[in-house]
């Protein structure tokens, strides 16, 4: 496993979500669907944990497509991934818990482009 690409992932990853959940993209919209309530907490333990998550889905993935993977085979697992297998949960838990298919797009969305990108990053250098 090539540790500095998985760290690549885990960083582009978090890089991602604060794009995708602010202002710019679909932040407002997001909070919208979840009720408009702000979290509490504190920033650091929040970003912090969150990290934590990147690394270990970008680790997880990394070992499930391997070191010698080609771009599109990682690219291919990267949509098996987010869309398939994250989404697909996602949009289970949110059937149960009634939440929007907006909100769903938004969060499935950000996951199937997370392991895409994952894909990119492993493809081209492993």
């Amino acid at each position: 496993m090539n540790y500095w690409a998985v760290l690549l992932a885990a960083v582009s990853s978090f890089m991602l979500g604060g794009l995708w959940y602010s202002p710019v993209l679909f932040g407002k919209m997001w909070n919208d669907e979840n009720g408009g309530v702000k979290q509490d907490g504190h920033p650091a333990k929040v970003f912090g944990i969150a990290f934590l998550f990147s690394l270990l889905a970008a680790v997880t993935f990394a070992r499930w497509i391997g070191p010698e993977a080609s771009l599109e085979y990682a690219l291919k697992h990267g949509l098996m991934a987010g869309f398939g297998m994250a989404a697909a949960c996602f949009g289970i838990n949110y059937q149960f818990a009634q939440r929007s298919f907006k909100l769903w797009l938004i969060d499935g969305g950000y996951h199937t482009a997370q392991f895409l990108v994952f894909g990119l990053i492993l493809g081209l250098w492993h």
